[in-house]
């Protein structure tokens, strides 16, 4: 009796291995024809488990990670694709991906990764927890140092090149285009144990660094602009403004001034010169302005209004609907949300977190509750999630806002 409940206690379980096999003949050749992707394989690996690092620039990558290692591959994955009833045991019967809460410190999921290792199961952890919006590699959090230390395993290092560029995150189209997936350096336990954290992490965040503000190639579609709105809600005119794009064209909706998106990923504008030659650039400039802006003044009148579908996730559970139109507002100190039964005050002081997940979904971490955020097509979910963390800034009397993070 004891030996079957020791194997009922094992994460890694032989159907991981067939489905991944299965999966692998499946989703090489169409993850070739559908992204251009080049997933090398990992020659070096043998038998031995890794913990794998990579940059995170589509929602696919964890296939392409897939690809280049033999053997199953646990990820780590945020409570959000545990949340869908059926599905979500699906995804946990066929693949057992580790679930971690996101934005906070998961001890759970740091033991699910030590009792994967100890049962010699290579990990495959993104740092910077969210794709990219801007096609640089964003912030990364230090806490992976301790980890990759507890795990004791090679660290493998997995650049993703070009995904930017074929599927931005803000973007429903694929472009046709080429990218690669790559282990472009191996440290070893020998090795960083004989390096500080610092060290370590330097060593972490410079190899992943990916910047695609670069026209070293084409990445066409008839659509490349479209939804370039999930990112961007400052206008270098008007400042804090409302966007909307069709084809490769994107407009505010303030000033009507018109930005054309290249296949090269440069920006062009239409009829006038300008300022930013790449989303990055803009998204750069849009950092700056929020964060320098005292959000303060707009405690009174909203900042911006939305409609959108709430839902209170049921943690590894479910999603329940509460309304399928909500009214939003954001203020400089707070999110408001009515509907037709209630209506939801969100002071910043009182908030968790505030997170983006996918393209534009929002999730808002309120005392025991999260409440889900689905908007339209056009809805700027990342425009919340800066504001909320500008308002901390400046209650910490960080007022200059010189951070890179801002929630991400």
């Amino acid at each position: 009796m004891s030996k079957k409940n020791n194997k009922k206690k094992k994460w890694i379980k032989p159907r991981h291995r067939v489905v991944r096999e299965i999966l692998n003949l499946v989703l090489r050749p169409y993850s070739y024809l559908k992204y251009g992707v080049r997933a090398q394989k990992f020659k070096e690996q043998e038998k031995r488990p890794y913990l794998v690092l990579y940059n995170h620039q589509t929602a696919f990558d964890q296939f392409f990670v897939g690809m280049s290692f033999h053997g199953t591959v646990y990820y780590l994955a945020t409570e959000d694709i545990f949340s869908n009833g059926f599905v979500s045991s699906l995804i946990r019967y066929l693949a057992a991906p580790i679930p971690i809460k996101k934005q906070t410190t998961d001890i759970k999921a740091i033991l699910n990764c030590l009792k994967v290792a100890k049962e010699g199961g290579t990990i495959a952890i993104a740092p910077e927890g969210n794709r990219t919006y801007s096609g640089r590699t964003e912030y990364m959090s230090p806490s992976i140092v301790p980890l990759a230390r507890k795990l004791g395993m090679p660290i493998a290092l997995y650049r993703i090149e070009g995904g930017y560029g074929v599927h931005p995150r803000w973007s429903d189209v694929v472009r046709k285009g080429k990218m690669r997936g790559y282990v472009s350096k191996v440290i070893y336990p020998e090795e960083y144990a004989n390096m500080t954290d610092d060290e370590l992490f330097c060593e972490i965040k410079n190899e992943l660094y990916v910047n695609e503000a670069v026209a070293d190639a084409n990445f066409k579609h008839k659509k490349s602009a479209e939804y370039l709105e999930r990112a961007i809600y400052y206008c270098h005119d008007c400042g804090l403004s409302t966007f909307e794009s069709h084809r490769n064209i994107i407009e505010c909706k303030k000033c009507g001034r018109r930005v054309k998106y290249l296949p090269t990923k440069e920006l062009e504008g239409v009829g006038f010169d300008f300022p930013y030659r790449f989303v990055v650039d803009w998204y750069d400039a849009q950092s700056d302005f929020t964060n320098g802006l005292d959000v303060l003044q707009y405690a009174d009148e909203p900042m911006w209004r939305d409609t959108a579908a709430l839902r209170e996730v049921i943690p590894y559970k479910k999603k329940e609907l509460l309304c399928k139109s909500a009214e939003m507002s954001l203020y400089g100190n707070r999110i408001e949300i009515a509907s037709d039964d209630e209506r939801l005050d969100l002071p910043f002081d009182e908030l968790q977190a505030v997170a983006v997940l996918g393209k534009n979904k929002l999730n808002i971490y309120h005392r025991d509750k999260i409440y889900q955020i689905k908007g339209d097509k056009r809805f700027n979910a990342l425009k919340y999630v800066h504001i909320y963390h500008r308002y901390k800034n400046m209650i910490k009397g960080e007022a200059d806002g010189n951070l890179q993070f801002l929630g991400l």
